[in-house]
């Protein structure tokens, strides 16, 4: 299936980052929370790549929020190192959908962290939950387990 915009559909994505000093802290390595902001920075580029930017969003009057995330930490992040966050679509429910994170460091390939966030589509006005547009629903492959790399 092709977009309207007859982009390839992905059913996984890449974010690119350099870890900075502002994002380094006391223990020397990247903190917890920047690895949220970086997963987040993650979906919203894998969204808009499929067509689905804030704009078109707010347009239709619904959009993500997130429930929950959760992340395992298996080895830090210090500046200047690169990473890849992986991320991709496992669920897409009625009201809300799962998606799964990798964070690599490119250089060697280090496993950083896993990670996964439920999201609730959520009616902007009156702040409730609302089902999935099919549109959205449509824009993402499923991968329900994690994608293989060579």
């Amino acid at each position: 299936m092709r977009w309207p915009s007859d982009r390839p559909m992905t059913n996984d994505f890449d974010y690119l980052h350099t870890v900075v000093d502002s994002e380094i802290d006391e223990q020397g390595h990247a903190n917890n929370v920047v690895y949220v902001a970086w997963m987040q920075a993650a979906a919203v580029a894998h969204s808009d790549a499929q067509g689905w930017n804030a704009a078109r969003y707010r347009e239709v009057g619904h959009g993500w929020f997130v429930r929950r995330h959760t992340i395992e930490y298996l080895s830090p992040a210090v500046a200047g190192d690169p990473i890849v966050v992986e991320t991709w679509v496992a669920t897409m429910r009625r009201v809300s959908s799962l998606r799964r994170y990798r964070i690599r460091r490119t250089d060697d390939g280090t496993l950083l962290a896993k990670a996964e966030t439920l999201w609730a589509f959520v009616d902007y006005e009156s702040g409730r939950p609302k089902r999935v547009l099919p549109e959205v629903a449509s824009a993402f492959e499923l991968v329900p387990d994690e994608p293989s790399r060579s």
